[in-house]
């Protein structure tokens, strides 16, 4: 089975809604915690797409199973938010595939820098950023959670002559 990638559309919304949910549950993540958050999904167009970011949506036999979303930091830096893999399609390569091209779509942006955070919590994930070069930068106690950042500089794609 392979994953498509293409454009968040309006349509989604629902969808990816619902992955969120059952993406984090599913690593103990739960409202009210102090890093679970679902106020952007119905703000996708102002605050991914219209202001230079984008988002993301991975389909596996006609499925929703996968996300993610560029948010923009400044004109240098985007933060990579939403990077989630419905648990019954994760170790298959997804979640690395969506990373790779959140990041192809960052330097095609003109982004040069990625940052992004994720909790201990999500052991796939650290090793998922890890893998494709991101290097911690620092971490947070909020609550009971520990909250892992990290960064990725870009290397823009060179023109051959």
């Amino acid at each position: 089975m392979s994953l498509r990638i293409r454009r968040y559309r309006w349509s989604d919304l629902d969808t990816i809604q619902t992955l969120h949910k059952i993406c984090l549950a599913g690593v103990g993540l739960t409202p009210g915690d102090g890093v679970y958050y679902d106020d952007d999904f119905p703000r996708i167009q102002e605050l991914y797409l219209a202001c230079g970011g984008d988002f993301l949506v991975g389909e596996a036999d006609s499925h929703v199973v996968a996300m993610g979303g560029l948010k923009p930091v400044d004109t240098e830096t985007a933060e990579v938010c939403r990077l989630r893999v419905h648990p019954a399609h994760q170790r298959r390569g997804f979640g690395a595939a969506m990373l790779s091209a959140l990041e192809a779509r960052a330097v095609e942006l003109g982004f040069r820098c990625l940052r992004g955070d994720t909790t201990l919590n999500q052991g796939a994930a650290l090793a998922l950023y890890a893998r494709q070069g991101w290097r911690e930068t620092s971490r947070r106690q909020i609550g009971p959670l520990t909250v892992v950042y990290g960064e990725k500089r870009l290397v823009p794609a060179t023109v051959e002559l």
